[in-house]
């Protein structure tokens, strides 16, 4: 027995119980299901408009370029013109993401899976938005790979303009709801803002730890 074991056991001794009494064990099941929202900020909440607004404001402070598509078809086409304004090869990176890999990509190599350092420019969809730090919530997985969040110079980041949440205790909720505890992604990565660091010298440099752009496509 271990010494935390017998700390535990002594403690259930002194209790005069076993941690598997039925009513105790629903008294914290349901402590957990209802846990109290703690405090919060009011700065991205409101409507659907006042969200988006709050959300793209937020982005561009972070140095992300922003473009909101009419529709999911059209996002090809910007990313070709991201690509050519960039002076960047017709070439992307992404994972098997149905929303993605279903639209017409001809005129750009497309290529699929993790990448491994070569890649100059990732296409990833985020699970969410967070209007309140203009933050991208992307899960990890074989849809989006957790690589195309780092290794690339260039990430653009597809956002369906439902998936917008207020704040990020609201995506936690919509995450549980939407997977469930056995299928939870192994990582949750919220992106704000293209990778910068200010540690060396106090001079704020782009790309030090990941991708130096993020262009985010807001889609239908």
């Amino acid at each position: 027995m271990s010494a935390r074991d017998d700390v535990l056991s002594n403690i259930r001794r002194s209790l005069g119980v076993t941690g598997q009494e039925s009513t105790r064990r629903s008294i914290v099941a349901q402590r957990l299901e209802q846990a109290p929202r703690g405090p919060i900020p009011a700065r991205g909440q409101g409507d659907e408009a006042t969200r988006m607004a709050t959300f793209v404001a937020e982005a561009q402070r972070v140095s992300a370029s922003f473009v909101m598509l009419a529709n999911r078809s059209d996002v090809p086409g910007e990313v070709a013109r991201f690509l050519s304004e960039a002076g960047l090869p017709p070439e992307i990176r992404m994972g098997d993401d149905a929303r993605l890999t279903g639209l017409d990509w001809t005129g750009l190599n497309v290529l699929h899976g993790r990448s491994h350092g070569a890649d100059l420019t990732a296409l990833s969809h985020a699970f969410a938005g967070v209007a309140e730090t203009g933050s991208l919530v992307v899960l990890s997985g074989v849809d989006n790979p957790n690589t195309l969040n780092y290794l690339p110079d260039n990430h653009l980041i597809v956002l369906s303009a439902a998936d917008l949440c207020a704040d990020l205790e609201s995506v936690w909720v919509r995450l549980r709801s939407a997977l469930g505890k056995a299928l939870m992604p192994r990582t949750v990565n919220i992106i704000t803002g293209p990778s910068r660091s200010a540690d060396i010298e106090q001079t704020l440099l782009l790309g030090a730890h990941g991708p130096r752009r993020l262009h985010i496509l807001v889609t239908p």
